[in-house]
């Protein structure tokens, strides 16, 4: 998969980030996040207790200093929040100013005139030459170029685009490196894929999804447990031997509640996003993308997914005495007039097995055309040598007044039951053998599926092909299932079946209108955007590459959002059972004694306590940003593996970290105070 490299992050200013931060300190803002909402009624709290003490002459500066923390606190979830979005709008943005800033050369009757790229119009044509941006999408009507297409695909690999050739299409943006070209102009200002990209950019919303509202509740309910508790500390505060200063109580909440996880899930959701889009795949909704991690079938299409899309020549089957370099020539003279991908792969592998053949001076060539099925080539003498599809080859032969061999046909069923498609060579009444063609299974396919699998999720290839074809290709790519002879109507009951009976989501990709019921009812649905605009609107993501195999990349991202979130969950919560150990010891000892042999920190003051666990509180949460963003490493793994992994690395290190944190903190704080 070719992903953008992050550069976005240099176009995003810390002063725009602070400004972001402060404008989510308003109520509404922060109701939609109730652990930080508390956090920050705890901070106007303890901003009102230190100006009440500063007037009445009582010092404040534990009141202050506690204040300033928890503002920090907030801003730094606030700041989380803030670049993650950031992110997606230095995308749109950078998009929008290239669009902005094209020119065009267009070509007139009377000659050049400059103009910008938003007054082109269909059917207009413009000139372009190396290290120009190509002003609109269009078709290269004159020359051959290669173009840097990194800015719509994120690949900087240059490719070649010819004009009369099926690779004749450029987009807006793109920059030629090499030759000077003719683009005729096919689309309208608005309609090109530069502005489709920044339409999807910024028209995607961000929603929280079912599993992060659940999340959210169950960190909502933790926190309205520690709130009981600690107000309940007020009254009985002097009996438990702690400071009854409300701004200690209000630090020590802060402390307990899980404000690490709670300040950066809106952060974590956003970044799984942001990774969609740099990977070139628009999600419409933050659903789409948990979805995706979620899902538990995978239709995948044969053809430019499981294969690489064209038929190739790969073997020679010879019938009975016929020998291996008859068939061999034999097939390169009927494939010279040829122009399909087939034929010319025919001449290639028989080249590449040695073959010397030549065609003479005064023959016939016969085109392939798609009535007959049929190529060749007549020579002087009366030879006549044909390729083609079994039954017009048999008919062939039968007009010459041969005999079409049973043989021929066994090595025909042969070989399309190793998924392969037939064709067979024949000079004149006597059938020469059968030429293999094989839709080539793309590397590292079988192994990306096996990596699936060990995640749970089932993959079915659907492929038009007949049954004994398409179960030898699924053998061999190593899919789960398969669906034969695929019709439109099929695929929209196999996703029903699925999702009713078995209980399923259903994840597929489609391109046509013939696929939007289907897309629609899919839980997962990735329309390509060279597709029509049904199958976009019915599909919630759009993949602006038109990769037919970008469906398993974006279940993988799926699924590292999901590993993000509960990693960073385990790490939250995991961190706050640490807290309780290494400060409520602290706080607690003047009063139980008993309790001695659990302050293993040996913290000097239950204040001081109190104030490292908050400043450590306040710091993880910037320290976990990048975690966030970036997300936690993928690496496939069962349910329960996932598991281990997570309480061995972030719910121990969770565990571990705060304790020698706090102490240094606690020395710190000793230090200066």
């Amino acid at each position: 998969m070719s992903r953008k490299p992050d550069t976005t992050m240099q176009s995003i200013k810390m002063g725009e980030i602070l400004i972001q931060s402060l404008s989510r300190l308003s109520p509404r803002s922060l109701a939609r996040n109730p652990v930080m909402f508390v956090v920050a009624v705890g901070t106007v709290v303890t901003a009102l207790l230190a100006g009440a003490h500063m007037t009445q002459g009582v010092p404040f500066g534990m009141d202050l200093a506690i204040a300033g923390i928890l503002l920090v606190t907030v801003l730094f979830a606030n700041g989380a929040e803030s670049i993650a979005e950031a992110r997606g709008k230095a995308q749109a943005g950078a998009l929008r100013a290239t669009r902005e800033n094209l020119q065009a050369r267009k070509v007139t009757d009377k000659g050049e005139e400059s103009i910008a790229a938003g007054d082109l119009r269909k059917g207009d044509r413009v000139r372009v030459r190396p290290d120009e941006l190509i002003p609109g999408d269009g078709e290269i009507v004159e020359g051959a170029s290669t173009i840097n297409e990194s800015a719509v695909t994120g690949e900087s690999a240059p490719v070649l685009r010819e004009a009369g050739t099926d690779n004749s299409g450029v987009s807006a943006g793109t920059k030629v490196l090499s030759d000077e070209i003719v683009v005729e102009i096919t689309v309208d200002p608005g309609n090109s894929l530069l502005d489709r990209m920044i339409a999807l950019v910024e028209g995607a919303k961000r929603q929280k999804t079912p599993n992060e509202l659940a999340l959210s509740v169950l960190l909502a309910a933790m926190t309205l447990v520690f709130l009981i508790v600690v107000v309940s500390l007020v009254p009985t505060s002097g009996f438990v031997g702690i400071d009854p200063s409300y701004s200690v109580l209000v630090a020590l909440l802060v402390c307990l509640i899980p404000t690490t996880i709670g300040g950066l899930l809106p952060a974590i959701g956003i970044a799984g996003m942001d990774r969609a889009m740099r990977a070139n795949v628009i999600a419409k909704s933050g659903k789409a993308v948990e979805v995706a991690g979620s899902v538990d079938t995978l239709l995948l299409d044969k053809t430019g997914t499981i294969t690489l899309g064209d038929r190739r020549a790969t073997a020679f089957e010879t019938t009975p005495g016929v020998a291996a370099e008859e068939l061999r020539d034999a097939a390169l003279l009927t494939s010279l007039a040829d122009p399909t991908p087939e034929g010319k792969s025919v001449v290639t592998l028989a080249g590449d097995q040695g073959s010397t053949a030549k065609a003479g001076e005064d023959v016939r060539f016969v085109e392939f055309s798609a009535t007959t099925r049929m190529s060749g080539i007549d020579f002087p003498d009366g030879r006549q040598l044909r390729k083609g599809a079994t039954d017009a080859i048999r008919n062939f032969v039968v007009e010459k007044g041969g005999h079409y061999p049973d043989e021929a046909d066994r090595l025909a069923e042969r070989v399309a039951q190793k998924g392969a498609t037939p064709l067979v060579v024949a000079e004149g009444g006597r059938v020469l053998g059968v030429i293999a063609l094989s839709d080539v299974i793309k590397g590292g396919i079988r192994e990306r599926f096996a990596r699936l699998r060990e995640m749970g999720v089932k993959t079915v290839m659907i492929t038009g092909d007949n049954p004994t074809t398409a179960a030898a290709i699924a053998a061999e790519a190593g899919v789960d299932d398969f669906l034969a002879e695929a019709t439109p109507e099929q695929k929209l009951k196999f996703i029903r079946e699925e999702q009713q009976q078995e209980g399923r989501l259903v994840a597929m990709m489609g391109d046509g209108t013939n696929d939007a019921p289907a897309l629609a009812q899919a839980d997962l649905g990735l329309a390509m955007n060279s597709g029509t605009q049904a199958a976009r609107e019915a599909s919630n993501m759009v993949d602006l590459d038109s990769d037919p195999g970008k469906l398993i990349d974006v279940v993988e991202i799926g699924k590292q959002l999901l590993i993000t979130r509960g990693s960073l969950t385990t790490f939250s919560l995991a961190n706050d059972v640490a807290k309780y150990f290494a400060i409520l010891p602290a706080l607690f000892l003047a009063s139980t004694p008993a309790l001695g042999a659990l302050n293993i920190l040996d913290l000097s003051s239950p204040m001081n306590a109190v104030l490292a666990a908050t400043v450590f509180n306040a710091l993880v949460i910037p320290a976990l940003i990048p975690f966030a963003l970036r997300g936690v490493r993928f690496k496939p793994a069962s349910a329960e593996q996932l598991l281990i992994r997570n309480l061995l690395i972030f719910g121990l290190g969770g565990l571990l970290l705060p304790f020698p944190t706090i102490k240094v903190l606690d020395l710190i704080i000793t230090v200066f105070i």
